[in-house]
């Protein structure tokens, strides 16, 4: 893993530009502890903090290789995992390597193939090469988009970095956020190449984007394509393991201690055990993790979200597949401190979190990363094999909308908020998430003779794996890298991702529950608790003591009515909610709490600059 960043200026020399490029680099600190280089050459300079994975002294950065024509220059970030064949084929080709680390594989691949290298990859990854045959920018981003990485053209080039910080350090960035910005800071919808900060945008998944002379490029070498499906049952239950023995082989792949995050879910459950029988056989034993809060299983009360706690099911799956395991148990206390939540600001660079579950998640990492740097998660499990409610109830099934949004408000009623009428009115948020819908939905292929059924269900399988699944990837990247650790999910494999999307929903639920295909597809492996357990989602703490530290922290922020929050928050709002009794505030209402604070330590973080017109 890792953190890059560059500049690109036509009208300069970047060599004397070096306090800026160290400014960008530097902020990307956490996301590579290992390492840093920072490379220059004419128009072009490179900057890169490394998380060392793989061949621990020879895949320093930027990497560079000398041609007859021109310097070509690489800054990567993330693995690939099949770079052992492909440096097999290079080397037979002609190419001679200096090192073991697959970031030699990438910058040796593109001489051979060029960007079309990008096509043979297998991993999640984000890089950039400076190509000075023919001065040149190339950036391209997983299939997934599992790796952030952003660029801002400027006038002469292009600022790009893993994350905005690299890009806000800068002089010539703008920290502007307007009404586009605040629309997907708020809508939760994740529009493909936006990026909230004015000017900036994401590299696409699956994308390729090449800056020269004559201006910017976006070539698309991978995208969710409609295919028939002709495996039986059983046929595809088979291949879906087949594919998963290989896609955790590969992964489990490290120079350094990996682990895995165990949640007691079927998707956890399933890798886990999986990557203990595969070490068991090579005679080692697997790590487990899983996050829980202090009190939370004897006090456990079921919801809307949540019908058992996971602690039960976890320890189930550590005893049967002989994990060493250890459980996080975290307080309230720390899930609401001001300076965790600080972090992950800055983390993320938006207000954008999930509550305490972003707290979590982050505390969670920072624990595991004290004894692996290598963590396996079932991320991504739910939307390529369908496990979230959404998927099953029928009126989010027939509604026109984001069926996350759709099945939220059914669950909970709308959510009022505590953002300011002038701003709600000014985003327009359901005339954009409409549009944005529509957009969504306007390039999914209809296989030839699918019934209306199966159609609105691939529809809704691809908005989960074009758009939910980007928000959740985005969160486990930033909170993992902040504490440098890397985390990898195998569901993410675009053979596995191609296979599943287009096996018909029939298959996908052929005995009436979510991740059918999945589930018998591993039931050899799993516990029969787990093999019987109802999806649950990511925890979040039932302790009435984080809300009420939430409370107590809005009080402290409404005492300074001037703060520039309040021109985004209704400050009635905001003192409602801080005041409101304890037994009334369920998950939703902790929601305005958090919003409130989020928003405040990010202006006071960020100071960005907020246009409304």
């Amino acid at each position: 893993m890792c953190g890059i960043t560059g500049w690109i200026s036509f009208d300069r020399d970047l060599r004397g530009a070096s306090e800026t490029l160290d400014a960008m680099t530097e902020t990307m600190a956490c996301r590579g502890p290992d390492d840093r280089g920072v490379w220059a050459e004419g128009p072009a300079g490179l900057g890169h903090r490394r998380l060392a994975i793989i061949d621990l002294p020879g895949g320093r950065q930027p990497m560079t290789l000398e041609t007859p024509t021109g310097t070509l220059a690489l800054v990567y970030s993330g693995e690939t995992y099949n770079f052992t064949e492909l440096r097999g084929e290079l080397v037979k080709r002609g190419h001679r390597f200096v090192t073991d680390s697959d970031t030699e594989v990438v910058l040796h691949g593109y001489q051979e193939w060029g960007t079309a290298v990008a096509e043979r990859l297998n991993g999640m990854y984000a890089f950039a090469i400076w190509d000075g045959r023919n001065d040149k920018l190339v950036m391209v981003r997983d299939r997934m988009g599992i790796k952030p990485f952003y660029y801002y053209p400027t006038p002469d080039g292009v600022l790009f970095g893993s994350e905005p910080k690299a890009i806000l350090a800068n002089p010539l960035s703008r920290a502007r956020v307007t009404v586009e910005g605040l629309r997907e800071l708020f809508a939760f919808v994740k529009t493909p190449g936006a990026a909230i900060w004015d000017g900036m945008h994401e590299v696409e998944p699956g994308t390729v984007v090449t800056v020269d002379r004559n201006g910017l490029r976006r070539h698309v070498y991978w995208a969710l394509e409609t295919r028939p499906h002709t495996d039986s049952q059983d046929t595809s239950i088979a291949h879906v393991r087949e594919l998963l023995d290989d896609i955790v082989r590969r992964q489990l792949i490290a120079d350094v201690p990996r682990c895995t995050l165990l949640s007691g879910g079927l998707d956890s459950s399933a890798m886990t055990a999986i990557a203990a029988r595969q070490l068991a056989e090579v005679g080692e034993t697997v790590s487990s993790f899983a996050v829980d809060f202090v009190g939370q299983t004897e006090n456990f009360v079921a919801d809307e979200l949540r019908a058992t706690p996971d602690s039960p099911f976890v320890h189930d799956v550590a005893k049967a597949s002989a994990t060493v395991h250890q459980d996080i148990v975290l307080d309230s206390g720390s899930l609401a401190d001001l300076d965790v939540r600080r972090r992950v600001i800055e983390a993320r660079d938006l207000p954008i979190g999930l509550g305490d579950m972003d707290a979590s998640l982050y505390l969670l990492f920072k624990s595991i990363r004290e004894h692996s740097t290598v963590a396996l998660s079932g991320e991504s499990a739910d939307e390529v094999f369908g496990g979230y409610r959404q998927f099953f109830d029928e009126e989010t099934r027939k509604a026109d909308m984001f069926p996350w949004l759709a099945h939220f408000s059914k669950a909970f009623g709308q959510d009022r908020g505590v953002l300011r009428s002038d701003l709600t009115s000014a985003m327009d948020l359901t005339t954009f998430v409409e549009d944005s819908y529509a957009d969504a939905v306007s390039g999914i292929e209809r296989l030839s003779g699918e019934s209306d059924f199966e159609f609105r269900m691939r529809k809704i399988c691809h908005l989960h794996l074009t758009r939910f699944v980007r928000v959740l990837l985005d969160r486990k990247d930033r909170m993992s890298m902040a504490v440098g650790l890397e985390v990898r999910v195998p569901f993410c494999d675009h053979r596995l991702v191609e296979y599943v999307y287009n096996t018909p929903w029939s298959l996908k639920s052929f005995d009436g529950r979510e991740k059918s295909l999945l589930r018998e597809a591993t039931a050899d492996v799993l516990p029969q608790s787990v093999y019987d357990r109802v999806k649950s989602p990511y925890p979040s703490t039932q302790d009435p003591r984080y809300a009420v530290a939430l409370q107590g922290h809005v009080k402290d922020l409404l005492a300074n009515p001037s703060h520039q929050v309040f021109d985004l928050v209704d400050v009635e709002q905001a003192r409602l909610a801080a005041e409101r009794d304890i037994t009334d505030i369920t998950q939703l209402g902790r929601h305005g709490l958090e919003r409130t604070l989020d928003l405040a330590l990010w202006l006071d973080l960020y100071k960005p600059e907020i246009s409304l017109t």
